[in-house]
């Protein structure tokens, strides 16, 4: 059995083992993801994980994963699958040679876990802690804890967005939030709102309740935990389920031109073949 105080040190990070709990530390680093470094640590405890895996890495070393209980953890809540491979706090890649090393405190885990892979009934990983802020596109977002402030850049923000005016929403007004990577096509955050709002556009870029992100706008590492921390704060403050949306349907005539817009990214090279690919693909998944 392993002895709690136990640390499995891999790159960029090391799992510490407790009696109830891992604690993972990150390392601060050039080579660091920065959401690894913007988390510092984590401690998740064994009833937020369903399972525990050891695979093959790339390049000579072995991944060692906790899987995550559906709605146990906000930030993978938030993420909703869009996290890059290298970027899942969950994963710590040893070199293949300490597999069997791996191997054994991923024995000692699985013999440790009573929860199974159904839906937590709450958060079970702590999120990240307020206050928060970051840099959009459109606006600056801060989060204090009890409310979402929206507060718009004249150089990004939308006509729609300026006639509106800078927001602030309280968390008992919202029902969850809609995250969508800065790194992909149309990257936004946008809250959504208990009661429904009739006139609410579909595009982020026109909606007083969303940011939208941009090259340099909106970092994975600054947004995420963002939106996660306002999830927690909703979830805190209202029984009822959480929402993390899907992705709107859009009308045709919008999809197509953005496709063309798209296009006409891909001839210029600032898009590459996969890239136009991939992102086509997404936008015509919307109709």
């Amino acid at each position: 059995m392993a002895r709690m105080g136990d640390v499995l040190a891999g790159f960029h990070a090391a799992w510490e083992f407790e009696s109830d709990s891992v604690l993972i530390r990150f390392e601060r680093g050039i080579r660091t993801p920065k959401l690894f470094q913007a988390l510092g640590e984590r401690r998740i405890p064994l009833d937020a994980v369903a399972a525990v895996t050891l695979t093959p890495g790339k390049r000579g070393t072995v991944v060692l994963r906790a899987v995550p209980r559906p709605g146990a953890d906000p930030l993978m809540e938030a993420a909703a699958g869009q996290l890059k491979e290298g970027c899942d706090p969950y994963r710590l890649v040893l070199p293949a040679e300490r597999e069997t090393l791996a191997e054994y405190y991923a024995d000692e885990l699985r013999a440790r876990l009573t929860a199974d892979d159904e839906p937590a009934e709450r958060y079970l990983v702590e999120p990240p802690e307020a206050p928060l802020t970051f840099k959009a596109y459109d606006g600056k977002a801060s989060f204090d804890g009890k409310a979402v402030s929206f507060r718009w850049f004249w150089t990004g923000a939308s006509s729609a967005k300026w006639k509106a005016g800078d927001q602030t929403f309280p968390v008992s007004a919202l029902s969850g939030v809609e995250w969508r990577s800065p790194e992909v096509f149309e990257g936004h955050l946008r809250l959504l709102r208990r009661e429904p709002v009739s006139t609410q556009p579909a595009q982020a870029d026109q909606d007083p309740a969303a940011v939208v992100f941009g090259l340099g706008y909106g970092p994975v590492h600054e947004s995420l935990p963002f939106a996660a921390a306002v999830l927690a704060a909703v979830r805190s403050a209202s029984p009822a389920p959480v929402a993390v949306s899907a992705v709107p349907r859009r009308d045709p005539a919008d999809i197509a031109d953005r496709i063309r817009h798209l296009g006409e990214l891909h001839e210029a090279g600032l898009v590459t073949d996969e890239e136009f690919s991939t992102k086509k693909a997404e936008l015509l998944a919307q109709l």
